[in-house]
Order: C-alpha cells, then sequence, then structure tokens
C-alpha cells in the first residue's frame, strides 16, 4: 500500500517557525494535503515533547495518531538537529522508534549538558560521529538521514559547512546512514550524480515552516496496511529494485519542488543581484564582480564539482498525462516535479498567493475536489475546470507536464517559477483540445 509521507518539517517551538504549526493543525493540513504520514518534528523540545505525550494514541509499534482524532494522519517520531564543530556544521534528521526511546535520546543529551530549551531545532557542539555514536547505543532502531544534504551553510555536501563524502562525515558509522534528503534546491536527477549515493536511498521532505507549505516535497513509500516504524526503517534500507522484484517496504517515488525554485540552486550574491550558473562559475570564478567578496557557492556547482565522470540521464515517461523521471538503470525510485497549487491559483488569477481570493479559492478546491496532492497529479482535468475554472486546469496540465519556466534562486532568494511566461500566446487549438 503507498503512503505519502512528509517526515521533515518543525514545530511552533523551533526559530522562524509559525506559531501555528501544533499538532491539530499539522493533522489538518495534513489531510488538505494528502499527506497520510507525518513527523511529530522537535521531539526533543521539552515543552513540544510533553504536548506529544499528552496527544499520541500509538496505533501499532511506533506509528501514532492524535488521541481526539482516530482517523487523522500517522505520525513518526523524529527531530531535526544541528551538529557544528571544528571546520563543520551539518544538519541530522534523528528517526525515534517510539515516544519511550525519544524520552531517552532527551535525557541523554540533557546529561551531557546540551541545552534542549533554546530550540525546536536544537544546537550541539559535537561531531557527527559522536553524535550518531552516542545515539546509536540507546536503541539500534534509531535512523539518521543527513538534512537538505546540499545547502551551502548546514549540510553534508554544502559548499561551506560540509565534507566530500558520507565517509568522511560519519566514518565508523557511514553504514548506519541508510538515506539522504534532497533539500529544496536539487532534486534526485542531481542526486543520481554522485557515485556514492547509488547505495542510498534519495527521499525528499518539505522542512516547512508554515501549514501551507506542508508536502511541497514528499516521498512515497510502498508499505504495509499497518505498517510499523520497523516498515519505514527497511523501507529506507531497500534499494528501489529489490523492493520493486521482492515486493518489500521501499521507496516507491518521491514528489519535488523544481530544484531551480529552492533558495540556494545557483551560486550569487544577492546584495549585489548577482546569480551565476554552474557554467559561469567555471568562467568566472566564485568571487563577486560588484564587491569583491566570495560569492555563496549554490547547489548546481556545488554537485557538478561532485559530480561522476560520465552524467546519468533520466528515462521520461509520459502516464496519465504526468512527466515521471526515471533511472536509467532503475537503480533508483522515480520522481515528480510539480509547483504547489496555490502559485498555481495565483498566477492563473494574477494575484499573490497570500491573498484573500487565492486562499478562497484554494479552500473551494480541497472542499470540492479533494486533496491537492491529488488534484495535482491525477484528478481529471474537466473536474478541475468545472470547480476552479478552464485557467486554472490549465495551468494544472502545464504543471504535469513540465511546461513551466524557472529563474533559479540563489543566495537565500527563492527562484520564481512561472507557467504562463510574460508575453506568452496561447495556442488556441490546444485549448479547444484540453477541454
Amino acid at each position: 500500500m503507498r503512503f505519502i509521507a512528509d517526515l521533515h518539517f518543525h514545530s511552533k517551538y523551533s526559530r522562524a517557525v509559525s506559531p501555528k504549526m501544533e499538532l491539530d493543525n499539522l493533522a489538518e493540513w495534513g489531510e488538505k494535503k494528502g499527506v497520510a504520514i507525518l513527523t511529530s518534528a522537535d521531539f526533543t523540545h521539552p515543552l513540544w515533547f510533553t504536548e506529544m505525550e499528552k496527544r499520541f494514541l500509538e496505533t501499532s509499534s511506533g506509528v501514532y495518531r492524535l488521541k481526539n482524532s482516530p482517523q487523522s494522519p500517522f505520525f513518526i517520531i523524529s527531530a531535526e538537529v544541528s551538529l557544528i564543530f571544528p571546520g563543520h556544521r551539518i544538519h541530522l534528521i534523528v528517526f525515534s522508534p517510539n515516544l519511550k526511546t525519544a524520552k531517552e535520546i532527551n535525557r541523554k543529551l540533557s546529561q551531557k549538558g546540551f541545552n534542549l530549551s533554546a530550540d525546536g531545532r536544537p544546537i550541539f557542539g559535537i561531531s557527527a560521529v559522536s553524535f550518531v555514536g552516542m545515539i546509536s547505543k540507546i536503541d539500534p532502531q534509531i535512523t539518521f538521514i543527513p538534512a537538505h544534504i546540499w545547502t551551502p551553510w548546514f549540510s553534508l555536501y554544502g559548499s561551506r559547512s560540509g565534507f566530500g563524502s558520507i565517509n568522511q562525515c560519519f566514518e565508523r558509522f557511514a553504514s548506519k546512514i541508510p538515506a539522504i534528503e534532497t533539500g529544496l534546491s536539487s532534486d534526485p536527477l542531481m542526486n543520481w550524480q554522485i557515485k556514492e549515493l547509488d547505495q542510498k536511498r534519495i527521499v525528499s521532505f518539505s522542512d516547512s515552516h508554515s501549514l501551507k507549505n506542508l508536502g511541497r516535497n514528499a516521498t512515497v513509500f510502498e508499505l504495509p496496511e499497518n505498517f510499523r516504524y520497523s516498515d519505514l526503517v527497511t523501507a529506507f534500507k531497500t534499494p528501489y529494485r529489490q523492493g520493486v522484484r521482492e515486493k518489500k517496504p521501499h521507496v516507491a517515488s518521491t514528489i519535488e519542488f523544481h530544484p531551480e525554485e529552492g533558495r540556494y540552486h545557483y551560486t550569487g550574491h544577492r546584495k549585489c543581484s548577482v546569480c551565476h550558473s554552474p557554467e559561469d562559475s567555471q568562467k568566472l570564478g566564485i568571487t563577486c564582480p560588484v564587491c569583491g567578496k566570495l560569492l555563496t557557492v549554490g547547489v548546481a556547482h556545488q554537485v557538478k564539482k561532485l559530480s561522476r565522470a560520465k552524467t546519468i540521464r533520466p528515462k521520461i515517461k509520459i502516464v496519465g498525462g504526468l512527466k515521471i523521471f526515471c533511472h536509467p538503470e532503475n537503480r533508483h525510485h522515480p520522481f515528480i516535479s510539480l509547483i504547489p497549487l496555490r502559485e498555481i491559483i495565483a498566477e492563473a488569477e494574477k494575484s499573490g498567493p497570500e491573498s484573500k481570493k487565492v486562499a478562497e479559492k484554494y479552500s473551494l478546491a480541497i472542499e470540492k475536489i479533494g486533496p491537492e496532492i491529488e488534484i495535482l497529479i491525477k484528478t481529471p482535468v474537466t473536474k478541475i475546470a468545472k470547480s476552479l475554472g478552464e485557467k486554472v486546469a490549465e495551468g494544472i496540465i502545464r504543471n504535469r507536464t513540465g511546461q513551466v519556466v524557472v529563474e533559479p534562486g540563489y543566495d537565500g532568494l527563492y527562484g520564481k517559477v512561472k507557467i504562463w511566461p510574460k508575453g506568452q500566446k496561447k495556442d488556441k487549438k490546444e485549448q479547444i483540445s484540453l477541454f
């Protein structure tokens, strides 16, 4: 059975996070998005952990639902931690088998003198090797995944914060890292270019700080109907081909934010409005031509730097009008790239994504049609046109087939995505065939 999951975002106790990121709201928005498995997030924070203990009901081993909402999305226990040690700064997602083990992790960290109350995403002055070694002793089922692995500032492969490989970072514990998270500025195709990732799963989650961004990146797992935490761990460890062949729990696919839209896709300097592609950087270097300071080296540049000699190109399949990217050797799962529904509605209505008009139409879509991801992927276009208008329906089609234009983000500035580039004329014949 397939479950859409978003297993990395934050609670209201993390810095720069919406105060609305509470359990009831997360469950409600998980349903709106069509995400069946969520994370507890931030289990290291004492106040948030107390809330989890009060509100969660274990439905199978290590899998929870809200006590007052037995049909709510499932919750898995996880948290993101920031490890800062000489020459390196990385973020790591920690998955706990259950609340009891999470409590033991918190107790161990507190004994070591770490302040867990300061932030939902705590900062520890400890190396990745020391941290994984210490926490692994508590329970062998605890799982670690490097977060947003390419982000310049806090990630394993980041240009200013990381290492050149998983082995360098985790040393003797490298085998305890079954998967990596793409982050918003990369997608699986970019990660296919890295040879050591041939042996790792490539997963994607939203890292959302607000409710509306839940599920913008998500992972589709093949799991038993009454899955347990251990099934999720198996899915993280099982190669795609083996999972499909033997029908074991595995990562079936991922739903991706267009990586160009991520805040660190290209190299640049926001203050000076300088933005370079990897080819530009190769010619011009990484010094800002305006102020002379170092540019923030982007994900695309870093991927090219660490890539294998021969580029892996995807096989493209169109299934039900949906463009699917497949690994040429089926070594990794397929993926799709989508623009969130709010952005499509906003462009169709020529209004801001945060406007009242867009919010009302988005709510109408969920009420009349169904969850957002289902609308984006498989709802019949005629049904969308009837409820939301032909312009939005056209945007959905262009979204599914990848007919979009993205101006890449850089140095903390989000990229800009357009479904209808300025000045583009509609093809009347195409419009007639669509509707």
